[in-house]
């Protein structure tokens, strides 16, 4: 058996309602943000004219609660400043160069794919937000620098490759400096 729906005209803006079926009995106005305003204006006018509760803000019990609750709560209401402590120093990492390693290209890749699996998306989001780009050979140029860069501060070395042997080319028709 359910029980049949009340209507009620809101206290505030005179208009009718069916309240909440929790709180039929006791609901007076209505859902509207001004009317939950007039609500709860009236419920704290009903609470401060208790005889119990009229001085409970401007009493010396009041002022000692407070401040209580300010002892037991400093700094409550300032905004505190995270404090540096410092950089972190790194521990010694022992460089082996006879030891090669298979996670350390060996010349600069020519794609991202090459440099970076895909299974680290959000390192790859992070440099094309650096970069302002999504263009996959300016990424690379960045996620290159971000990896030496990071070696450095942990005092490993990358490999560096060896260059071609470039032979100058003398243009035959004048002698070559003495």
């Amino acid at each position: 058996m359910s029980l049949k729906p009340i209507r009620r005209m809101c206290r505030h803006c005179r208009t009718f309602f069916f309240p909440d079926f929790r709180h039929r009995f006791t609901q007076l106005y209505c859902l509207a943000s001004d009317c939950r305003l007039a609500c709860k204006t009236d419920q704290q006018r009903r609470w401060l004219n208790k005889g119990k509760n009229r001085y409970y803000f401007s009493s010396d019990k009041a002022v000692q609660r407070v401040r209580d609750w300010r002892k037991s709560h400093p700094g409550y209401w300032k905004k505190k400043n995270p404090i540096s402590q410092g950089i972190q120093a790194a521990e010694e990492q022992p460089v082996n160069p006879e030891h090669e390693s298979c996670n350390v290209p060996t010349a600069a890749p020519g794609t991202l794919q090459d440099f970076w699996q895909a299974r680290e998306p959000a390192f790859i989001g992070l440099l094309s937000m650096i970069t302002g780009s999504t263009l996959q050979e300016e990424i690379v140029g960045t996620a290159l620098n971000v990896v030496i860069q990071g070696r450095n501060i942990l005092g490993l070395t990358l490999p560096v490759p060896a260059k071609p042997n470039r032979v100058e080319k003398y243009d035959s028709q004048t002698n070559p400096p003495i």
